[in-house]
């Protein structure tokens, strides 16, 4: 196990790893996760969805980037990540103004009426619906395969991936970054924060002031398929506000809250009553009610205060380069911030233009810049 990396990555989601996947073939790289297994907090406990239009405009324009990977894995997997689903939202009448508003910036949605959209989920009260729409080209992704794919084509070029090694200092001298660890002290001219949560934490062991990241919950209940129906076809289907979304999940029923309270960074496990609320306006939704919870979790969705991920070398620190922030687009945005970060390290052209880099880069929340 080589000690002194050309570049070390602090997390092992799929931000970490996938940037592994991408830098291993030209440099010497490790991988740092402070859990026993990888993946264990944002990357394992996602929905695991594409939309093409989903996030602001930077955020789109990285979806773009990233879905030809997911279509034509090429090194990662053998075939396509992606399967259909399709998205349907949907709109009361006090919504519409919000579901305008996302029609108004979004590409091949088509609009529905609310007869349409309960002939896609039958279950749904359309005597509550305004109005609705569908994107069509809206994908499952199969995480885990994504996920195992990076780790093969990392390993396969030499990479070190550690695990139950949390960070506990960091120093820097003239020329490398000294990581102490509860799996001893590694050094490394090159440090990537791919912590996730813990990712404005591990900036201040750097001894640089934090970004501002802030971890907000996100809860998930499986509860049973309504009797009397193939739900196997049916589209994931959210509410214009975000106030709720669920989909078809193995033969059950996913459906969260879509809740974004502000939290420490921990495991985090759901809200009782912010479940149950989140629940109940998905029984407003539609026709049946909820009358069993299979299994319920929570993940944490790490967001910039502009709602856009953290990518670049810090100014403030050399060699200290930050891949944050990625909220609840990292798993759909993966292959294209993995691209990024071996551009930018390896000062190589990146395919994304340069005021997307600009909008991506910390320079924009660090004081003084």
């Amino acid at each position: 196990m080589s000690k002194h990396p050309d570049i070390l990555i602090i997390g092992g989601g799929i931000a970490g790893i996938g940037a592994a996947a991408r830098l291993a073939p030209v440099a010497n790289v490790t991988v740092l996760e402070r859990e026993t297994e990888l993946a264990y907090h944002s990357t394992g406990r996602s929905a695991a969805f594409f939309i093409r239009n989903y996030g602001n405009a930077t955020l789109r324009k990285l979806n773009a980037a990233s879905e030809p990977e997911l279509v034509c894995p090429e090194g990662v997997s053998d075939s396509s990540l992606l399967s259909p689903r399709g998205e349907l939202m949907i709109a009361r009448e006090d919504e519409m103004e919000k579901m305008e508003a996302y029609l108004s910036g979004a590409q091949d949605m088509e609009r529905l009426t609310p007869a349409q959209a309960g002939e896609l989920v039958p279950i749904l009260n359309t005597d509550r619906l305004a109005g609705a729409a569908i994107e069509h080209s809206a994908r499952e992704i199969d995480v885990d395969r994504l996920l195992q794919g990076y780790v093969r084509l990392a390993v396969s070029h030499g990479a070190k991936i550690i695990k139950d090694s949390r960070v506990t200092k960091l120093t820097r001298n003239e020329s490398a970054w000294i990581i102490g660890t509860s799996q001893g002290k590694f050094e490394s001219p090159v440090v990537i924060n791919a912590a996730g949560a813990w990712a404005d934490e591990v900036a201040q062991l750097a001894g640089l002031e934090p970004v501002g990241l802030q971890p907000l919950r996100r809860s998930v209940a499986i509860i049973p398929a309504p009797d009397g129906y193939d739900t196997s076809k049916w589209p994931l289907f959210a509410a214009a506000s975000e106030n709720f979304y669920a989909k078809p999940d193995a033969g059950q029923i996913l459906v969260s809250p879509a809740d974004e309270d502000l939290v420490e960074p921990h495991d985090v496990w759901p809200d009782d009553l912010v479940l149950a609320e989140g629940l109940h306006r998905y029984e407003q939704a539609v026709t049946v009610l909820v009358t069993r919870l299979v299994r319920s979790w929570a993940g944490l969705r790490t967001f910039a205060p502009d709602r856009t991920p953290v990518v670049g070398f810090d100014p403030r620190a050399k060699g200290f380069f930050w891949l944050a922030g990625q909220g609840g687009y990292g798993i759909q945005t993966a292959p294209a911030l993995s691209r990024l970060t071996m551009n930018l390290i390896t000062q190589t052209t990146s395919e994304l233009a340069d005021h997307v880099m600009t909008a991506l880069s910390p320079n924009r929340l660090i004081k003084g810049n």
